[in-house]
């Protein structure tokens, strides 16, 4: 386990969270003087700075899934296909947030072909092989599979920030039962309805924990069924599950799914260093407001500004931190409900 003094790297899911504050409009429909839409990007720059004021990173991270093509579609073509399409104005500032991000000084990466997730992981991955730490910020389960030692993971559900959860090894087994290296058999099992990844007949949360209690693995159980010892997975699962499992339809299911799921840790990330904080206060200001984004004293822990009285203490990580009451929530596009 990495000490407490190693520097911190917070990565953040772009997507996610800009969809969140899409639906939720936490400052109101805002438009720019050209009648733009960015209530969503502010709202995004607004809990990437409260995540900074609280966790007082060393550097952060934003990622953001590529608009232009999808290897996971290419491998499955009814991945995300039931997903109602995107609002306009939501359209519109996804694809303005990378490069506005960069304008004010973050480190943001689009990858091409991938998704956000797959900047989550290689970015965790390449803060652990420098000897940082790092927080992850999302609203997706699969990123559960990052965490380790030196990652830990705060979802964001229904009620926000408020509400977050901040999962490390021993929340998570507490909350599902299985270890992160288990996780990503865990969900192939259940399946991922807001990916439109169905699972195994039979195997919810709390079967799917039975049998990776029982086994460690799913590939573990399948060798006990091939090898004749069927027994061994009906007194652990049931029957019918036992059965669903030996389906070959279902097992590969199975393998799209963890195929689908796993995040790839191994994109090209930038240097550290080159997304270090502070970022200059005017560079930040100046980005934003030329998109009518006006905040200041509230990005003090981006631009190594002075706390203002009350935000002087800082919080340890692992902890959930806060966020602002919403002043509106949108309802969740149809297929985006895992986000909420």
């Amino acid at each position: 386990m990495l000490p407490a003094s190693a520097p911190l790297l917070l990565v953040l899911d772009g997507n996610s969270l800009l969809h969140r504050a899409y639906h939720a409009a936490p400052f109101g429909e805002i438009l720019d003087k050209q009648g733009r839409p960015v209530w969503a990007i502010r709202g995004l720059v607004s809990l990437v700075a409260r995540a900074a004021a609280r966790t007082r990173p060393d550097a952060v991270l934003i990622g953001f899934d590529c608009a232009e093509h999808s290897a996971r579609k290419d491998d499955f073509s009814g991945y995300k296909a039931h997903r109602a399409e995107k609002p306009a104005e939501l359209v519109e500032q996804l694809l303005v947030a990378p490069e506005l991000l960069r304008a004010a000084g973050l480190g943001t990466v689009v990858p091409t072909s991938y998704e956000a997730d797959d900047v989550l992981a290689s970015a965790a991955a390449h803060a652990r092989r420098a000897g940082w730490r790092s927080v992850v910020v999302t609203s997706d389960r699969d990123s559960f599979a990052l965490i380790d030692a030196s990652t830990s993971v705060l979802r964001v559900r229904n009620g926000g920030l408020d509400e977050a959860t901040l999962m490390t090894a021993t929340t998570l087994t507490a909350l599902c039962g299985v270890e992160p290296w288990q996780y990503r058999d865990f969900a192939a099992l259940r399946g991922d309805p807001s990916d439109n990844l169905p699972g195994v007949r039979g195997f919810g949360a709390a079967t799917a924990a039975r049998l990776l209690a029982g086994f460690g693995t799913v590939d573990a159980a399948w060798a006990a069924q091939d090898g004749g010892d069927e027994q061994a997975v009906r007194a652990v699962v049931g029957s019918a599950a036992s059965a669903a499992l030996a389906d070959p339809a279902m097992r590969e299911a199975v393998e799209r799914n963890r195929r689908l799921m796993r995040m790839r840790d191994d994109l090209p990330m930038p240097a550290l260093d080159s997304v270090r904080l502070p970022v200059p206060f005017g560079r930040m200001k100046r980005a934003l407001a030329e998109r009518g984004v006006f905040l200041g004293p509230s990005l003090w822990a981006l631009t190594g500004g002075i706390p203002p009285a009350g935000e002087d203490d800082q919080v340890q990580v692992p902890q959930p931190w806060m966020w602002s009451p919403r002043s509106r929530r949108r309802e969740p596009l149809p297929g985006q409900l895992a986000l909420f």
